[in-house]
């Protein structure tokens, strides 16, 4: 597949170009490429390097994202090109996100399309990696999706730029945004290589402006990232600015790549991280990668009747009318789309 002009960007004088896709904004000189790994400068057009050639693909289910007031019950296409704008020490994809060698099988757009059809999905997901960085790719698709009446959704960190945020808005229908240690832009530094955490919030209200559903996590790390204070004052921003039914969800952490020795994160931590966010004033929080904890489940705020119980990915119980309100009080749930029902097994992989 010949090279792909990539989307945002400047061209300067000698043969420079000024990338506007993330926060990093990174000046490339010809023929080099950018933090990200996957955008070359060729003469003084920047190239995107991962446009259709998938690292990964896989049928999951979106609440594995996670999102779990967005199209309850639904399977997606979940794609993932190579490369990443972070360097996270501790992250569970590594070998396709941080590796100069990564090197994706091709699958046009069309062709995601089609097999999110043939594999019984109801939209697809841009995944795994940071789809900022495969944007071209992931707006291709995202447009092919549309029109055939499949939904889009991101897992990204939002390090992006507000106008690339605008870009891709029309064509994404929810996101969810993953942040890390309470969003302590020392953590940041220090553990993400990433020098300043204010793209994240331009870009989520950007996001947010533009209508799509939002849903945020935070991983919870002992010792290094998991500041109680932290996440009440991110449970706040999140409450005057989203909205005080923003989908909060608390993760768990698990020992991986240049972290191994870091423990999992403590139950007890993550229930005093939860209570911290409720106190803020958010209505619906999460706790993640904790099977059969009750703070899984979806409760009405108004009177606490358990709406929907989960287990892991599946929802073991939906007790919602049919107007996605409490049965008991009658407060309305913000629950977006509708309850897809399935027989299928799963996570599985394409390649």
């Amino acid at each position: 597949m010949p090279l792909h002009e990539a989307m945002l960007y400047k061209k300067l004088s000698e043969n420079r170009v000024k990338c506007h896709l993330c926060g990093r904004r990174c000046l490339i000189a010809e023929g080099a490429i950018g933090f990200c790994l996957v955008r070359k400068n060729e003469g003084g057009t920047l190239y995107s390097l991962n446009y259709g050639e998938a690292i990964s693909a896989c049928v999951d289910p979106l609440s594995k994202k996670p999102l779990s007031h967005f199209n309850p019950g639904a399977l997606v296409m979940s794609i993932a090109g190579a490369g990443c704008n972070f360097r996270c020490r501790f992250c569970d994809n590594w070998m396709i996100s941080q590796s100069k060698k990564a090197k994706g099988k091709k699958f046009s757009p069309e062709d995601v399309v089609k097999a999110a059809g043939k594999n019984n999905c109801q939209g697809i997901s841009y995944t795994y990696t940071e789809p900022t960085i495969f944007m071209e790719y992931a707006f291709d698709i995202a447009k092919l999706a549309h029109q055939v009446g499949f939904f889009n959704t991101f897992v990204t960190n939002g390090y992006m730029t507000p106008i690339a945020a605008r870009t891709i808005s029309p064509y994404l229908d929810a996101a969810t945004i993953d942040f890390k240690g309470g969003a302590d832009p020392e953590f940041y530094k220090t553990y993400s290589s990433v020098p300043d955490v204010d793209p994240i919030y331009e870009a989520l209200k950007e996001l947010n402006r533009n209508g799509v559903h939002l849903e945020i996590t935070n991983l919870v790390i002992p010792k290094i990232g998991d500041s109680i204070e932290r996440i009440r004052e991110l449970a706040t921003w999140i409450r005057d600015v989203l909205g005080e039914d923003t989908p909060f969800h608390l993760l768990r952490f698990h020992p991986d790549y240049k972290m191994t020795r870091t423990p999992t994160t403590l139950v007890e931590t993550l229930e005093k991280a939860y209570m911290a966010a409720k106190s803020a004033g958010l209505n619906y929080v999460y706790i993640g990668n904790v099977p059969g904890h009750p703070a899984e489940n979806t409760y009405c705020p108004k009177c606490n009747e358990l709406l929907i119980k989960r287990h892991s990915f599946e929802i073991t119980k939906w007790n919602l009318t049919k107007e996605t309100t409490c049965p008991v009080c009658g407060n309305a749930i913000p629950i977006k789309g509708k309850l897809h029902s399935r027989g299928y097994s799963f996570p599985y992989a394409l390649f």
